[in-house]
């Protein structure tokens, strides 16, 4: 076996059939029939895809500054020029519903990126060389009960920690996003390494004479990293979540700047005098985009798991 190419599960399905048939056109038929049989994958995609589009398009469409106040069309209701009305300090809440995604995915995939890359990394190294030699095994201990340690505080609670350490701003709750996912890319990557370096072509490519550090980054790394795609689009929708939790008791996003969580917070005093629109209508936003996360995540969970892929191919037909 070439030590310099990828082996096993990921390097199936790179060279064209004899037929002329390339890949990528089978798994994007494949793809697009899960679509068609499974519709709540479709709307996860479509919503995923139409809050970047939104996101990306937003200085362009909409229709007001969304962090310009004007007191003349203070708590306006939805209708006429504000077409989801004003808050309580007569900014439009459609322009800056439309808006906040940029800050919200800008924080929560930031964080959710360099949680995955820590953690992976630490999690491939801890699961390649567990078992091993008893200075090797000590360190796994210590680092599997310091992940413990970490899941054993209340996530929200450790996060506003934090972001009280670092000081508030976007930086801090990247920081603080990244740190309490750390442990669940740790772990799954672990789990992942630790039957992946029983396969024979990992102890082929030992045998060949590969170094460990070459092992890991060409043969088990990238046949651990399914799972781990499938847990990003998760989290990513757990990070706005927690963005906007964040947000909404004062510790994340500084007003005026468009988030959700802080549009929240500021129309929530206004719902029991009957102005529901500057909370409601980020609410929905938010929880649609959670929501369309969370179907994302669950159809790669799907796609990335070669039985569960098999199993749907049959029943496609």
């Amino acid at each position: 076996m070439s030590v310099g190419t990828h082996s096993g599960p990921a390097a199936s399905g790179t060279r064209p059939t004899a037929g002329g048939d390339a890949p990528w056109r089978r798994r994007l038929r494949f793809f697009l029939a899960v679509l068609r049989a499974r519709p709540s994958f479709a709307l996860g995609y479509a919503i995923v895809v139409g809050v970047i589009v939104i996101a990306a398009l937003a200085p362009w469409i909409v229709p007001f500054d969304p962090m310009t106040a004007d007191p003349a069309v203070y708590l306006l209701p939805p209708g006429g020029r504000h077409l989801l009305g004003t808050d309580g300090a007569g900014m439009d809440i459609f322009s800056r519903v439309l808006y906040a995604p940029r800050v919200d995915l800008t924080i929560a995939v930031a964080g959710t990126l360099v949680s995955a890359v820590i953690g992976g990394a630490i999690g491939a190294v801890v699961g390649y060389y567990e078992g091993q030699r008893a200075w090797r095994r000590a360190l796994s201990t210590f680092v599997m009960r310091s992940a413990d340690v970490l899941q054993a505080f209340p996530v929200f609670v450790f996060a506003i920690a934090l972001v009280a350490v670092f000081g508030q701003s976007v930086k801090s709750i990247v920081i603080a996003i990244a740190f309490v996912n750390v442990p669940i890319y740790l772990r799954l990557t672990r789990s992942q390494v630790l039957s992946i370096r029983q396969l024979r072509y990992v102890e082929a490519a030992y045998v060949a004479g590969a170094s460990d550090l070459a092992i890991l980054w060409r043969h088990v790394i990238p046949n651990a990293i399914a799972p781990l795609v499938a847990q990003l689009s998760i989290n990513i929708g757990w990070s706005v979540l927690l963005t906007a939790g964040l947000s909404f008791v004062g510790a994340g996003v500084v007003a005026p700047t468009p988030e959700w969580g802080s549009m929240i917070a500021m129309g929530f005093q206004n719902i029991v005098t009957g102005q529901w629109w500057p909370s409601v209508f980020p609410g929905i936003a938010l929880g649609l985009t959670v929501f369309g996360f969370a179907l994302v995540g669950a159809s790669i969970e799907v796609l990335a798991d070669p039985a569960r892929r098999r199993v749907l191919s049959g029943s496609l037909g």
